[in-house]
């Protein structure tokens, strides 16, 4: 029988790339949840490291592109550390945000131990925003619109260069899956800079099926799969307890079907769930249902099924 490695819980309370304040409860509403309870429930080992700490939210205009960007920096370097650290104890960091900039500390973290551990890095972005904006592009200056951006070598020095080499990922690594906003000027750059993404309408035209094939079609047993789940990604009708919700995300069901196919490869090594605002939310259902998928990913199925 195979030892699941231990799952290690890391809260990142901040909402200092967001442009709605309310993401820095994210974390405490997943434990309210029960997240650690259902996970432990299916046998998995857990431990709950609590919150990271950082700069509180200064709440700025932009300067020179970028709002907050010495607290971000602060934020990401925390978790660049605390995932490092759980990476290289052999554990399963499952970041729990916070806003979606702290993937560049997170996604840093990993594409460095995957160099060292000749592993193939194979990251899924499921996000309504593709996130490939840069301080001179942004509509907004807000950082949780830039982290694949970041991730790719274009953006503050310092964010870029959390861990050497870097850039931390090449668009061999990443697949994008439901993404339905984007800037017009983000949309050129995507295009220039060849990132995969499978956007609503692939999922509407192909089905989740068929995408989540092609997504993982040559993930083996060399391959450390990453999952930043943005809750945005959902449909908010199911979900509405984000910042920047947008019409037309997936369904329960190819939600549920996307997280067990991912399952089903049993290569998936760390998570990041971001962007959860309970301030936002409806008696935490968004919440529940983020524990709900997390179980998907971690096995959970309708019936058992023998992989």
């Amino acid at each position: 029988m195979k030892l699941h490695p231990l799952i290690r819980l890391i809260g990142a309370p901040t909402d200092i790339g967001a442009g709605t304040r309310g993401a820095s409860m994210g974390p405490e509403a997943m434990r309210v949840a029960g997240l650690a309870e259902a996970l432990t429930a299916r046998g998995l080992r857990v431990v709950d490291d609590g919150n990271l700490s950082g700069p509180p939210n200064p709440w700025l205009p932009p300067s020179d592109g970028y709002r907050h960007l010495p607290e971000t920096l602060a934020w990401n370097a925390a978790v660049f550390e605390a995932v490092s650290h759980a990476l290289n104890a052999g554990e399963f960091p499952l970041l729990l945000g916070g806003d979606h900039c702290l993937a560049i500390g997170s996604i840093t973290a990993i594409a460095a131990h995957c160099r060292r551990q000749k592993k193939q890095l194979r990251v899924l972005w499921l996000d309504a925003h593709a996130d490939f904006n840069t301080s001179a592009i942004t509509p907004s200056g807000n950082i949780h619109g830039m982290p694949v951006a970041t991730l790719f070598g274009f953006g503050a020095s310092a964010l870029v260069n959390l861990a050497d080499p870097a850039p931390a990922l090449n668009n061999s690594q990443i697949i994008q899956i439901g993404i339905r906003s984007v800037d017009e000027a983000e949309k050129r750059f995507v295009h220039e800079h060849g990132l995969e993404v499978f956007d609503m309408r692939s999922i509407d035209e192909l089905g989740m099926r068929v995408v989540m094939q092609q997504a993982l079609h040559d993930v083996n047993e060399n391959t450390h799969l990453h999952v930043s789940f943005d809750v945005d990604f959902l449909d908010p009708a199911i979900a509405p307890g984000v910042g920047t919700t947008v019409p037309g995300g997936p369904t329960y069901r190819e939600a549920q079907l996307c997280m067990e196919m991912i399952s089903d490869t049993g290569r998936l090594c760390s998570l990041d769930v971001m962007e959860l605002n309970p301030a936002l939310d409806e008696k935490n259902r968004t919440a529940q249902l983020a524990v709900d998928l997390i179980e998907s990913l971690f096995g959970k199925s309708t019936l058992m099924r023998q992989t």
